[in-house]
Order: structure tokens, then C-alpha cells, then sequence
């Protein structure tokens, strides 16, 4: 049987390596536009900023090193033109010669990857443009920065590769400016959790303007600027990592169902035409937990599909359950993960969420290096499922993230996961998970032992009216709010009445909370905690707003 992948990077050639092993006898073949058929897309960044010295580290396999391996046939430098899968032929160019080729199937898989955004502007072909998707875009990007000349850059799109790109050239030294027309950065994350991290990154020295328009790259030969509707920013390099589009142009005219460029596949990765298959980046599969459909390009999820589907190609009974849309991103001193649904996604697809936001320590608190946390949970107020974690913090963000995939993945309740038992010991985590901690914080919500006000709560102005009370341990001389000594309160408090709007804020949270459950017993009935605290929130008094 002839198989022929489309594409190689991620999806195509775990396809063809794992199609071969299933069935050693079958006839692969990978006809590929690159000239390298796998490389380290995710790693380009650290390339740009150096953590990666060699552009080397970049090539994950070479053509000849790829089919030694494996026994797969690799076609590099092949642009595939035409698809006729009615014939079950397609058409390529080899970019070399300009010579047209056929390449005929059995079975045919489309890896075909997605390229960069480029919005239709001028200025983008001047020097000192990149865009960030291939070896050749950072090694370029890496040269041209390198000299003394370039001082200022503009990276423009605030999802994970563009921080990434904007991270690793701020710790190079330079002046960084990052914007984005969306109104937050990091797409995914919840509006609070993104906040936080423009505060962290502007406090190391980055310049973010979100819902700010491209609209023209300025300079004679080399740019020298970034013309936005927020005014002009200097530059002497600009970075483009605006998104990505699948390369599917050549697909429209084959009868293949589409949705916005991305091909639409089922659980087996199969199209709605017979004997094509679809994975990786140009490919739509589904929400894990939603069943609906859902674009998810990340080269773990395009590795694991391109698994499932040779393995049903090879005629087991294995198929694709979909994506979270799990992330990680290492943010200058700072990283973040996320997993499942937002609080707004969540919303949107008719849940009924219900969310904490818990500051914890990542480790025992005494251990030499200790850290925090802060995690969002967003769970079904109705079933208490978990459908959704994001978390902040100088270290591990993966193992919490992790941690609330396999929740996710597998179902779990709130309630199944108060005693987790999950591994302790002092250089790795506190004797109760920060996992843990934080589904006891949702559940104490649940149970109305706690009475709060999330992050996103706040900023959208729900503690309008109420009285800030200070619980710190000592006093904070915080603008505008009342100190209370909470080793002191063993009864109603002089100046503070029964009944009265009482927002109680501490450094993290759990002194708030040890007050408000203090004060309900003493008839106060009124009292919010904030989440996060000022920790994670910017505090708001009648001081502070004026």
C-alpha cells in the first residue's frame, strides 16, 4: 500500500515513522516544501535571544538522517500544487529544477503546517522585518539584531511565540515594545491572569499596548518605525508573530470540507473525502471537552495526531479525543500555564462556572529558593467538575498545569480531589499541593464557609461601595483603609458596623479569611474577601483613586 504525507515538521513525519512500524511492508512517502524536513519551531525564540547557541540544535532531522531511521522515502524542496483525489495523484513543483512531479497514493495525508499572518501593510519587506516561523526566520532575525545598530524593537502580537520572542530579546539588553490590536495578551488566559503579566513585564522594562492597530512598518531601506492608531513607535527591528494561517490554498477546488483554511477531520483524522487524512497544524479537530470543533496548533497536539492517525491507518482501533488547548510560556522571571476552558469560554458554552483565585507558596515555605503561585480554577457550579486551570509563578507552572489536565482529561470532581495525594517534600511542594489548595479555596466558596470576590470580580467593579479593611500583620498604612489587628478581634470592632460593606484584604488572602469567618460570628454580615489579594490585585480606595 502507497501512503503520501504531505508535509513533514510535526505531524507528517510522526505519521510516516509510525505508519512504517505498523506496517513495515507499506510504501511511504514524504513530499515536503522545506528543505529540512523537521525542526524545533517552538524553540525559535531561544534561538533569537541565544539560550539556544547553535542554529544546529534547531534541525530535529535531516532528510537522509530521517530515512535511514525510519525507511520512510523523503521528497525536501517539493512544493505540492494540486491534489486529485479522485485520481489519488497529486501534483508537486521541485523547487530546485521548476520540473513538475507526480506522486500517486493509496492513502494520502495532509500535513501541510500553517505559515505566518502578514497583514497586507508596507513596509514589511524593508530590513529588520521577520516573521517567526522557520530556522531560516531566526537565524536571520539573530544575525541582523547581533550589530550595535539595533537598539529598539517591535515585537508585534502577544500570544505565546511573540512574549516568547519579546522576552529573550529584553534580556539581550534591548528596548522592547510590544503591541497587539487584541485587548489583552495571552489568548486563553482570563483577563485578570493577563493583566498580571503586563504589570510583570513592564516592571522588567517592556512596553505593552494592547487593542493598538498595525497599520504601517515605516523607513526608506530599513525600517526605522512602527506606525499604529496609538501613534508612531521607533524601531530598528520588528518582529511579526500576528498568527498563522494552514497552507491550503492548493485544497480548494478537491471537494475537502474546509472551515476558515483548516480541514475539518473526525476522531480518525480521516477528511470527508475518502482515503485523505488531515493532522497538525492545518488540520480542526475538536474540543476535548465540548465535542465542538476547535483549531489548536501546537506541536505536541500535531505529534499525538499524527500518532493516532497512523495507527488507524495500520488498521487499529485508535482514535483522537481532542484538545484542552494546553499551554506554557516562560514570561522574564515569570511563567504561566493554562488548560480546559477560561472562565469566558466556560461561559460561552453554557456552563455555569464558578472560579477561585488561590496565591499559595509552589514549595515549603522555609526551603531555600521557595516561590508562589497563583491559580485560577474554573469549575461547573452545577456537576463540580473541573473545567479549566490557569496559573502564574516564578517556577513549576507545568506541574500544577499537568495536574489539572489529568482533572480535566478524566472528569474529576471537586470533591474527588480534596485529597489528592500527590508527592511532598520540602525542595518540591507544600505538605497540602498548591493544586490541592486551591480546590479547597473553590470549595469553601461552594459551601459558603468563604464569601469573595474573584480578580475579574473586582476589576469589574463589584466591590464598588464597599469599605477596605487592612488584615495584614501589621499595619500597612494602606491609603484609605482601616487597619484591622486580627490577633486582637475577639469581638464586634469600634467604627466598623454589622451591616456595613466591608472588603477584607490582606498580602494573599488566608488572613481575610480567618477574619470574615471571625467576624460572622460576631454578626457582621456583610464582608467579602478578595482572592489574591494585593498580591494579584491593584487595591482601589477613595484614597488611591484620587
Amino acid at each position: 500500500m502507497k501512503f503520501l504525507i504531505i508535509g513533514g515538521v510535526a505531524a507528517g513525519t510522526k505519521a510516516a515513522a509510525k505508519l512504517k512500524r505498523v506496517n513495515p511492508q507499506a510504501e511511504v512517502t514524504i513530499v515536503t516544501k522545506g528543505k529540512e524536513i523537521s525542526y524545533a519551531g517552538c524553540g525559535l525564540p531561544y534561538y533569537v535571544g541565544g539560550a539556544i547557541v547553535d542554529k544546529e540544535q534547531l534541525i530535529v532531522n535531516t532528510p537522509d538522517k530521517y530515512s535511514a531511521l525510519t525507511g520512510v522515502t523523503v521528497y525536501p524542496q517539493r512544493e505540492v500544487v494540486s491534489l486529485d483525489p479522485d485520481l489519488k495523484k497529486a501534483t508537486a513543483i521541485n523547487i530546485g529544477t521548476g520540473a513538475e512531479e507526480i506522486y500517486t497514493y493509496d492513502a494520502c495525508v495532509l500535513a501541510v503546517g500553517a505559515s505566518p499572518v502578514v497583514p497586507p501593510i508596507s513596509g514589511f519587506n524593508l530590513l529588520g522585518v521577520f516573521v517567526m516561523r522557520t530556522p531560516d526566520d531566526a537565524i536571520a532575525a539573530r544575525d541582523y539584531i547581533a550589530g550595535d545598530k539595533v537598539k529598539h524593537v517591535v515585537v508585534v502580537g502577544g500570544g505565546f511565540i511573540g512574549l516568547e520572542v519579546a522576552e529573550n530579546l529584553m534580556e539581550k539588553g534591548l528596548s522592547v515594545t510590544l503591541i497587539d490590536m487584541a485587548p489583552q495578551i495571552m489568548p486563553g488566559f482570563d483577563t485578570e491572569m493577563a493583566d498580571y503579566v503586563v504589570r510583570h513585564l513592564e516592571k522588567k522594562g517592556m512596553r505593552i499596548f494592547t487593542s493598538t492597530k498595525l497599520e504601517e512598518i515605516t523607513g526608506q531601506e530599513q525600517v526605522e518605525g512602527v506606525r499604529t492608531d496609538k501613534g508612531l513607535f521607533p524601531a530598528d527591528a520588528v518582529i511579526l508573530s500576528m498568527g498563522i494561517r494552514p497552507n491550503t490554498e492548493f485544497l480548494q477546488n478537491t471537494g475537502i470540507e474546509m472551515y476558515k483554511g483548516t480541514i475539518l477531520v473526525d476522531d480518525q483524522m480521516a477528511t470527508n473525502v475518502p482515503d485523505v487524512y488531515a493532522a497538525g497544524d492545518c488540520a480542526m479537530v475538536k474540543n476535548r471537552l465540548t465535542g465542538k470543533r476547535q483549531w489548536s496548533p501546537m506541536g505536541s497536539s500535531a505529534n499525538m495526531e499524527g500518532r493516532v492517525l497512523a495507527l488507524a491507518l495500520g488498521g487499529r482501533d485508535d482514535a483522537y479525543p481532542g484538545v484542552l488547548g494546553t499551554g506554557v510560556v516562560k514570561l522574564s522571571g515569570l511563567s504561566g500555564g493554562r488548560t480546559g476552558l477560561s472562565e469566558v469560554q466556560a461561559k460561552a458554552e453554557g456552563y455555569h462556572p464558578i472560579c477561585a483565585l488561590a496565591v499559595t507558596d509552589d514549595k515549603a515555605h522555609y526551603y531555600p529558593g521557595s516561590t508562589w503561585f497563583t491559580i485560577k480554577l474554573v469549575a461547573d457550579r452545577d456537576t463540580h467538575k473541573l473545567l479549566g486551570v490557569q496559573v502564574l509563578g516564578p517556577g513549576a507552572v507545568d506541574k500544577v498545569t499537568d495536574v489539572g489536565v489529568m482533572a480535566v482529561t478524566f472528569g474529576a470532581t471537586l470533591e474527588q480531589m480534596t485529597c489528592l495525594d500527590l508527592a511532598y517534600a520540602p525542595p518540591f511542594s507544600t505538605a497540602i499541593h498548591p493544586f490541592v489548595q486551591a480546590v479547597h479555596l473553590l470549595l469553601n466558596k461552594i459551601s459558603g464557609d468563604l464569601d469573595s470576590f474573584t480578580p475579574a470580580e473586582y476589576l469589574a467593579g463589584a466591590a464598588e461601595g464597599y469599605r477596605v479593611i487592612d488584615v495584614n500583620v501589621a499595619n500597612s498604612h494602606m491609603p484609605g483603609a482601616v487597619w484591622v489587628d486580627l490577633s486582637e478581634v475577639k469581638g464586634e470592632i469600634d467604627g466598623l458596623d454589622k451591616d456595613e460593606k466591608l472588603l477584607l484584604v490582606c498580602k494573599r488572602g488566608k488572613r481575610a479569611y480567618f477574619l470574615q469567618n471571625r467576624l460572622r460570628s460576631y454578626g457582621y454580615t456583610n464582608t467579602k474577601v478578595l482572592e489574591g489579594a494585593t498580591f494579584f490585585n491593584v487595591i482601589k480606595t477613595a484614597d488611591t483613586d484620587n
